[in-house]
């Protein structure tokens, strides 16, 4: 039995992946594009913030925040409505709307709104929203049928608190570089960092957000944050990645990589950890989600190992990929 997906508190951070079915490298340029306009869309019409984000060949990466849900009008929910559909079908809801309000039918007219008020402020509703809008779009360009995405997205519940929002921020911006793609993840235009050097607001904002400096000076926000890729990511003997002699050596010693090179890797503990932050945090998440455990599992915390993660935890105890393949035998 598959478990149940870790819900936080209103105003969460979660770090969703999605890939395409079989893996396959079907996200060109023209693809990625169209996705992140899909994306940006169905961003304004849910209410649900992205922090950063990364689109590579196969899959892709987004760290959001869901907020409380808000109380909208009549007008408001039109305006968000008319991020991810046509004009006709905006004014059609406006026209019952106000058939309905005219009429004295007040539960209709709530009925009609909540069929999109459902959809809002929520994660599940986001991903699904966003993989069908962009499913359907490719299929179309490309002359196709059938699923696009495989299986449900991963999630992992962040603490809505700098150090965890960092790390996983700069592990998601730098996906590029790890994959080889680009020396400087500012070179990658399909992610977050790299639209808000170029002057996307929304970006700027959402890294704003990650250093818990929202609405703050942008120069200063970039210097912050460029350096926080470049002290976790900065690459080592390789351009995009640590060689296995080295990942070995370090085994063999026992010893632990360096921020650097942790970001080097794929680091398991980021995409798959289920829930990341503080000792403290974690634990609170385990007990309101308890059930979810076998019985002999007495702690929800699992400190981050192989290096210096500034006390992070998360509720699994994983690992780096790369120091998988030497440890299976062990």
């Amino acid at each position: 039995m598959r478990m149940r997906r870790i819900i936080g508190d209103p105003g969460a951070a979660y770090h969703c992946v999605s890939r395409i079915v079989d893996r396959q490298m079907v996200l060109g340029s023209v693809e990625k594009e169209k996705f992140r306009s899909v994306m940006r869309s169905v961003e304004a019409f849910s209410g649900v913030r992205i922090l950063t984000y990364a689109i590579l060949t196969n899959h892709f990466h987004i760290l959001v925040q869901v907020p409380r849900q808000k109380e909208l009008t009549d007008e408001a929910l039109l305006r968000r409505l008319g991020f991810i559909y046509d004009r006709g079908y905006v004014n059609e809801i406006r026209r019952l709307l106000e058939k309905y309000r005219a009429e004295g039918k007040v539960d209709r007219a709530e009925a009609l709104r909540e069929q999109y008020l459902c959809r809002m402020y929520d994660l599940s509703e986001f991903m699904k929203t966003l993989k069908q809008r962009f499913t359907q779009w490719f299929n179309g360009y490309h002359e196709r049928e059938g699923t696009l995405w495989e299986g449900r997205f991963k999630s992992v519940l962040v603490q809505f608190k700098p150090d965890a929002l960092r790390t996983m921020a700069a592990y998601i911006d730098l996906n590029a570089v790890r994959a080889g793609l680009v020396e400087d993840p500012k070179e990658y235009r399909y992610c977050g960092y790299a639209e808000a050097v170029s002057g996307n607001r929304w970006s700027r904002k959402g890294i704003g957000a990650v250093l818990g400096e929202s609405g703050g000076d942008w120069r200063r926000i970039s210097r912050s944050y460029r350096q926080t890729l470049y002290i976790r990511g900065e690459r080592s003997e390789k351009r995009h990645g640590i060689s296995p002699e080295k990942v070995r050596k370090v085994i063999d010693e026992r010893g632990k990589l360096s921020p650097q090179e942790l970001m080097q890797c794929r680091v398991r503990y980021l995409s798959d950890g289920v829930a990341l932050g503080s000792k403290n945090f974690v634990e609170n998440v385990f007990a309101m989600n308890r059930e979810q455990f076998g019985p002999r599992r007495k702690t929800g915390a699992r400190p981050m190992k192989y290096g210096d993660w500034g006390g992070l935890c998360t509720m699994r105890d994983l690992q780096c990929t790369i120091y998988e393949k030497f440890t299976t035998n062990e």
